[in-house]
C-alpha cells in the first residue's frame, strides 16, 4: 500500500487502484473533505484558498483535479502554480483566504506526490481537524455546488515576489553586507521549485555570482531529492571546482534547507538551525525549539545566550504549538527546517538563507570557519520499513521494556537516554518507516546505538 491519510494530509504514489494509491478519486475526495471543513470553519457557502505546487511531474494533473473539486463545491481558488510550500503559506495571510492547500511530496521520490491542508492562518492544520477530516473522507459526507454557485478558478503570479519582499525588509536580513561579501554560491535545486525561488532570492539579496544546478523544473529529480550529504555529491564537487563560496541545497517544495562548505564538506543539516538561531539570539535573546529528534547542540547555543531550550514532538504542527507555548523567537527541525515566527509560523528555506547569509557575511569567516564555531554532534540517521501487519506499538512496548531503567520519553514515539548520548525511535507521518535516530559526540557510537536500536526492533518484529 502506498496511501498514506494522517492529520498532516493525504501522500501517496501515483496510479494504481484507489484507496491503496495517490488516484484521482482519493484526491477528489479528500479535497471535497477538506472543502466541507473549510465551509464549516466560515459559517459561509463560499471560501476562497490558495493553491500551489512543486515541480512534481504529476503536480499539473494533481492540481487540475483539486482546483475543479473546489470550484464544484463553490470555493475560490487563486492558483499559484508552481510555488514553495512556505510562499502558499504566507500567501493565505497576503491575500486573505480561507486555507491553502500545498500540491508537494516534500522529500519523497518522484513517484510521490500529497496534499498538505492550511487553515486561514497558512499554517498547518491541527491534529483534530485534521482527524475530522479523515472522517468526512471516510463516510464521504460533503456534497457539492449547484450550477449556479460553481466557483471562480484565478492565477497569481506574483506572491513569490511578495514572499522574498518580506524577507528583506526582515529586521534582521541585512541586504548591504550580503552584497559586499562577493559571495559565489552553487544550489542545487533537484529539478524542482527551488530552481525559481532560491536563484530570485539571492538576486534580490546582491549575491555576486549564483551557479545553479538541476535547474530544469521537470520532477525528475536528479537525485534522490531528500537534501541528505550522501544525495549532494555533485554539489559538493560544484562547490569546490567553481571555487565557491558555499552550497545551498533545498528539497522540491523549498521549505528544507542545508549547506555545503567551501571546500566541499556539508555544514550539516541538523546545523542549519543551530547557525541560524545563534545569529538570531546574538540580536533578539529569548527562547528556541526543536524536535525530539534534532541535536542538541541548539539547547547548547541558547543556553549560551541566557535563553530556554524546549523540545517538542516531530512534526511542524508540534513544533509550531511549542514555539507558541514559550514565545520562541526561533525554532524549526534538525531536518533543515526553520522557522521564524516574526514572518510567518512555517519553515522556510528563503528565510533561513537569507539569516544565514547575513550571519556569514557579519561574522567575516568562511562557511567552514563558522561550521567549526558549534560543538560537534554526530546523529545518525536509518529508518526499517514495515509490513502493513506490524503492530508497532507492541514493538515498542517490548523495547521500553528492555530498557526500562533508562530514562524515557514517549510523547513521540520513544526516546532513550543513555548518559550523553540519545536514540529515538518514531514512525513516520509521511512513509511506512519507523525512523531511529542516534546522537553522540562522536560518529562511531552514534552508529553503533542506532544498530543496536534497530537489531532490537527487528527481533521485536
Amino acid at each position: 500500500m502506498a496511501l498514506i491519510k494522517s492529520i498532516s494530509g493525504i501522500r501517496g504514489t501515483i496510479g494504481g487502484k484507489p484507496g491503496n494509491h495517490l488516484t484521482p478519486i482519493d484526491i477528489a475526495k479528500f479535497t471535497a473533505a477538506y472543502g466541507t471543513w473549510l465551509l464549516q470553519q466560515t459559517g459561509q457557502s463560499s471560501a476562497k484558498v490558495v493553491v500551489g505546487r512543486d515541480g512534481r511531474m504529476s503536480g499539473m494533473m494533481v492540481k487540475s483535479i483539486v482546483n475543479a473539486t473546489l470550484s464544484a463545491m463553490g470555493i475560490h481558488v487563486i492558483d499559484l502554480d508552481l510555488s514553495t510550500t512556505p510562499t502558499v503559506e504566507m500567501a493565505v495571510v497576503f491575500l486573505q483566504a480561507d486555507g491553502g492547500i500545498i500540491l508537494t511530496a516534500s522529500h519523497n521520490p518522484k513517484e510521490w506526490n500529497a496534499l498538505k491542508l492550511l487553515n486561514n492562518n497558512g499554517e498547518f492544520i491541527s491534529g483534530d481537524d485534521g482527524k475530522y477530516i479523515l472522517d468526512l473522507v471516510e463516510n464521504e459526507s460533503f456534497q457539492f455546488a449547484e450550477v449556479d454557485k460553481l466557483a471562480s478558478i484565478t492565477t497569481d503570479e506574483g506572491m513569490l515576489s511578495t514572499h522574498i519582499d518580506s524577507i528583506l525588509s526582515h529586521q534582521l536580513v541585512n541586504k548591504n553586507v550580503i552584497a559586499k561579501a562577493g559571495f559565489r554560491v552553487v544550489v542545487d535545486a533537484v529539478n524542482s521549485t527551488g530552481a525559481i525561488a532560491v536563484p530570485a532570492l539571492l538576486e534580490a539579496l546582491g549575491v555576486e555570482e549564483v551557479i545553479v544546478i538541476n535547474q530544469e523544473v521537470n520532477g525528475q529529480f536528479a537525485h534522490n531529492p531528500e537534501p541528505l550529504p550522501e544525495h549532494l555529491t555533485e554539489l559538493s564537487r560544484e562547490v569546490v571546482a567553481r571555487n565557491a563560496s558555499l552550497g545551498i541545497a533545498v528539497d522540491p517544495d523549498v521549505d528544507r534547507l542545508c549547506f555545503v562548505c567551501e571546500d566541499g564538506t556539508m555544514f550539516g543539516e541538523e546545523y542549519t538551525l543551530v547557525a541560524v538561531a545563534d545569529y538570531v539570539l546574538g540580536k533578539r535573546p529569548g527562547n528556541t525549539v526543536s524536535n525530539l529528534s534534532s541535536t542538541r547542540a541548539l539547547k547548547d547555543v541558547t543556553l549560551q545566550h541566557g535563553g530556554h531550550y524546549f523540545p517538542s514532538a516531530v512534526g511542524e504542527v508540534n513544533v509550531v504549538r511549542t514555539m507558541k507555548e514559550h514565545q520562541a523567537v526561533i525554532g524549526g527541525e534538525g531536518n533543515g527546517g526553520i522557522i521564524v515566527p516574526d514572518l510567518h509560523y512555517g519553515r522556510d528555506a528563503l528565510i533561513g538563507i537569507a539569516l544565514f547569509l547575513t550571519h556569514l557575511a557579519e561574522s567575516n569567516k568562511t562557511c567552514k570557519q563558522l561550521r567549526n564555531t558549534y560543538p560537534n554532534y554526530f546523529i545518525s540517521k536509518n529508518k526499517i520499513t514495515l509490513e502493513p501487519t506490524v503492530d508497532v506499538q507492541a514493538v515498542f512496548d517490548k523495547i521500553k521494556e528492555k530498557y526500562k531503567s533508562n530514562p524515557l520519553n514517549t510523547e513521540d514515539g520513544l526516546k532513550i537516554e543513555f548518559e550523553n548520548d540519545w536514540v529515538h525511535l518514531r514512525t513516520s507521518n509521511t512513509e511506512p518507516i519507523i525512523r531511529i535516530y542516534a546522537e553522540s559526540n562522536f560518529e562511531t557510537t552514534a552508529d553503533n546505538i542506532a544498530m543496536r536500536l534497530m537489531k532490537d526492533i527487528q527481533e521485536a518484529m
